[in-house]
């Protein structure tokens, strides 16, 4: 009889152990999909048939971060073949305005340099009168407007050459493994927690049928709590990526819609994701960064000294020649070089001015949100997909075998 009672409570409580088991099994698979974001373990050298090699290193790194490079080049090529168009975003910026706001500055920036390299290379320029001084300045406050635009429209033109979107998206996420965590985590949030709270309710139902198995058929239960353990942690990852994704396009029954849950979530998705990448990502800073750092700054550079050149020997005018006539052209060219370089060494500090302008002008997290919620729902659903289908074997297995470990556990506990 006391026999008979045990086994009953016993029965009782296996649908309850093998939700927390489903739950407990989507938990931790989720947390290895991230975490951690640095490889933890160590490296073991043993004997092969060979002599002394190295062993596969022991340890774990998330999945995720372990694929640092490719799921950071899935990421972009996502926003630049689907949300994106450089040459189409930074048409948006108006020449004109990015002059005026830069004029003040540049203005002060010229008189600086006027007097500098003339003071420099010129010996005269000291006993001038002011009068004729003030002429050169206000010479560069009429030409310095126009040569900024023709700088905008180069760059512009050339956008593609001066700027490199993916390679700025994949350096900056590859610098930044938590944010890459971040995105994905926040994009699918509410499915993330789908997965662990499916996990509870499917293992529920599994351990239902476990425990009719075990009720009737106690003496198999070393092997059937174990096996039942196992499914449980595989078909509770199984099923809740599928309802995740599944299906793409809507399908109607009874009058009721079905979709992937997240699909569903495409208008609230997008706004998230494009303000998380516009705030951390597609900032002014970032996108001014590289195209004076990166792989384009030296055509950059290039536009700014052709019309910088320009605007020079449109300043000097007459006293070009006569810095030719009373110093030599040497000395001419080597005035219009140092002032050159002075604009060039300047020109990041003083396009912080129009960070302001620019961010407004592309209104990125607008863009990113309206292509976004339009996408189709075959293109939307790749956003978090490859989270899973690079390595959904592993999350799936993970939890299939913490499932199977959980099983020897509950059998110890019965």
């Amino acid at each position: 009889m006391l026999e008979f009672i045990a086994t009953y409570y016993g029965v009782l409580l296996i649908p309850f152990i093998s939700a927390i088991i489903g739950w407990g099994t989507n938990v931790l698979a989720l947390k290895m999909t991230f975490y951690p974001i640095e490889f933890i373990g160590f490296e073991i050298k043993g004997v092969n048939a060979v002599g002394w090699a190295g062993l596969p290193p022991l340890g774990w790194q998330g999945i995720v971060p372990s694929k640092a490079l490719k799921m950071a080049s899935m990421s972009t090529d996502m926003i630049t073949s689907k949300l994106i168009d450089v040459e189409e975003q930074f048409a948006l910026i108006n020449p004109k305005i990015v002059a005026k706001e830069l004029e003040p500055s540049m203005l002060r920036l010229a008189r600086q340099v006027t007097d500098e390299v003339m003071t420099k290379y010129v010996p005269m320029w000291k006993i001038l009168p002011t009068k004729t001084k003030e002429s050169v300045y206000e010479k560069a406050a009429l030409e310095i407007p126009f040569v900024i635009e023709q700088i905008m429209v180069d760059v512009k033109t050339n956008i593609t050459e001066v700027f490199d979107l993916k390679k700025m998206v994949i350096d900056f996420l590859m610098q930044n493994k938590e944010l890459m965590n971040r995105i994905f985590l926040e994009v699918g949030d509410k499915e993330f927690q789908f997965i662990e709270r499916s996990g509870f309710g499917f293992g529920f139902l599994f351990g239902l049928i476990q425990a009719l198995i075990y009720f009737n058929y106690p003496e198999q239960a070393w092997w059937q709590l174990p096996l039942g353990g196992l499914v449980v942690g595989y078909l509770t990852n199984v099923l809740a990526l599928k309802m995740i994704f599944s299906p793409v396009n809507p399908i109607n029954l009874f009058g009721y819609k079905i979709q992937g849950l997240f699909i569903k979530r495409q208008k609230e998705v997008a706004r998230g994701y494009s303000k998380l990448i516009s705030d951390n990502i597609m900032t002014m800073d970032n996108v001014f960064t590289e195209m004076f750092n990166g792989a384009g700054a030296d055509r950059l550079v290039g536009i700014i000294e052709k019309h910088a050149q320009q605007g020079v020997d449109k300043t000097a005018g007459f006293n070009s020649s006569l810095i030719k006539l009373t110093s030599g052209t040497n000395t001419y060219e080597e005035i219009k070089k140092t002032a050159i370089n002075r604009f060039i060494d300047a020109a990041p500090e003083q396009v912080n001015l129009v960070f302001g302008y620019a961010k407004q002008a592309l209104d990125v997290e607008e863009t990113l949100f309206h292509k976004m919620s339009t996408l189709p729902p075959d293109d939307f659903v790749n956003f978090l997909r490859p989270v899973f289908q690079e390595d959904e074997w592993k999350l799936i297995g993970i939890g299939a075998l913490l499932g199977m470990v959980a099983g020897f556990l509950q059998l110890l506990l019965l």
